[in-house]
């Protein structure tokens, strides 16, 4: 809805208040105009957001042509646990979607088929079709680089090699008809009809938050306490890192501090070779960040708040009160997909 309707129709209720005597009891005309004033500032918190920050793209790249039963055989694909070498593991087993998760599963680093400990947190796949880079050490710089990894990484899923995985994909008949509704033309179970539909259904895992509804054009979609946080959000210009409309995903930041982060991980450098790369790692999105704990590259840290503070100590311009702190953490609420935190 147009801004301007918006500050019309306020503009008509707060006279109405005004002229009607009964009113007079409940609110003082101070108080009506103080409320306005808080209204009327949240219209340009949004503009000033929206200029800052952006607008997440209604349409993924990408995805053009991704059909419904292209994203249906991802889906599959993405929860059989079949194609591991143990029969138990999926790529739905690290990256859970029902419920309030979005792929996600809340372990610091996850466990491959048997058992084996992964070296890095597990990041969420939602809005992941939108990032110029994947992996904590941006070894990748598209999801189809990436799609078929998992199923032959030693410490993921374990297959000998991607003929095992067709092999299996081969061996259960129900994949014959998926293949043939999702690639008409060519509907061989080959690897890349293979990688474009998890691809597909990957790039369909698309966040619905309250925060694109309030710079998407609704002034009443975050309330006045995330509003606040969204201020000092801006003003901390925390979006120095967690920039553009994913809050994040694009630099490489080095986690230099007095924190104990696991000092076996190189990041980037272990994928560049560049000396200069040691110890740096993907800035990671803000999207749906209150509900994906625990956070950094080795799952180090259990809460929110206590992320908060370690970039404060770390990149911020000024040192946070515990409120500040408190406030940006309910700001950061407002970027959870909504159908996951009203499940």
């Amino acid at each position: 809805m147009n801004r301007f309707f918006f500050l019309l129709i306020l503009i008509f209720l707060f006279q109405c208040k005004v002229d009607n005597p009964l009113n007079a009891e409940k609110k003082s005309n101070n108080e009506e105009i103080l409320s306005l004033t808080f209204i009327l500032a949240g219209f340009d918190l949004q503009e000033e957001a929206r200029n800052k920050i952006g607008l997440l793209s209604q349409v993924v790249p990408g995805s053009e042509n991704d059909t419904r039963e292209q994203i249906v055989l991802g889906e599959k694909i993405f929860r059989d646990t079949s194609l591991s070498l143990n029969s138990v593991q999926s790529c739905s087993t690290c990256h859970l979607l029902n419920g309030r998760n979005v792929g996600t599963d809340g372990q610091a680093t996850s466990l491959g088929t048997f058992g084996q400990s992964g070296k890095r947190n597990t990041p969420s796949i939602f809005n992941v079709g939108y990032l110029k880079t994947i992996f904590w050490d941006g070894r990748k710089s598209t999801l189809s680089e990436q799609a078929l990894l998992p199923f032959v990484d030693a410490s993921e899923m374990a297959l000998g090699s991607t003929s095992d995985l067709l092999d299996r994909l081969n061996a259960k008949t129900e994949y014959a008809s998926l293949f043939s509704a999702a690639f008409p033309k060519n509907p061989t179970i080959q690897l890349t009809n293979v990688n474009d539909a998890i691809t597909a259904f990957e790039r369909s895992l698309v966040s619905k938050t309250r925060f694109d509804d309030f710079i998407g054009g609704n002034p009443f979609a975050i309330t006045l306490q995330e509003k606040e946080g969204l201020r000092l959000f801006l003003n901390l210009n925390c979006i120095n890192c967690h920039d553009g409309p994913m809050l994040g995903g694009k630099k490489f930041v080095k986690l230099d501090s007095k924190y104990n982060y696991n000092k076996n991980d190189l990041g980037r450098f272990e994928f560049t070779g560049v000396e200069a790369d040691k110890y740096f790692f993907r800035t990671p999105s803000l999207r749906n960040v209150e509900i994906t704990p625990p956070y950094f590259h080795d799952g180090s840290v259990r809460t929110l708040e206590e992320a908060i503070r370690r970039m404060n100590e770390y990149e911020a311009p000024r040192t946070i009160t515990e409120a500040e702190i408190a406030s940006l953490a309910t700001f950061l609420k407002s970027l959870s997909d909504k159908s996951k935190v009203n499940f």
